[in-house]
């Protein structure tokens, strides 16, 4: 039983190391970029390319649709442009507090946050 608390309290620390803290910011960093790397350099050796398709954004704005106003909807046409919009609207808005949007109400915000994830 002592093994069990032990443990749980562990990952409840590693949890919110992980969570609240930037502490593993770094080693999680520095682990995805050991990981491109390595995928640039067997796409190297190999002469390949992975092609990821992504299906993903048309359903999620068809789902999204319903639910914001027209001003709403043409500023979630702007993030869902590009997938660098995308990526800079998940860091600012989707990871911890949430600052005010001039377009998306805070709602809107958390809805569309937990459609990308």
């Amino acid at each position: 039983m002592r093994g069990w608390v032990i443990l749980g309290l562990g990952v409840g620390l590693l949890y919110y190391v992980a969570t609240e803290t930037n502490k593993l910011d770094e080693p999680i960093a520095q682990s995805e970029a050991m990981l491109e790397e390595t995928v640039r350099k067997i796409q190297g050796m190999t002469g390949t390319t992975a092609i990821k398709t992504d299906n993903k954004v048309p359903q999620l704005k068809r789902e999204i649709a319903e639910r914001l106003s027209p001003s709403e909807l043409s500023t979630l046409d702007q993030i869902l442009s590009s997938p660098s919009s995308l990526r800079s609207f998940k860091e600012e808005y989707c990871s911890g507090i949430t600052p005010k949007h001039d377009s998306l109400s805070q709602e809107n915000i958390y809805f569309v946050c937990d459609k990308l994830n």
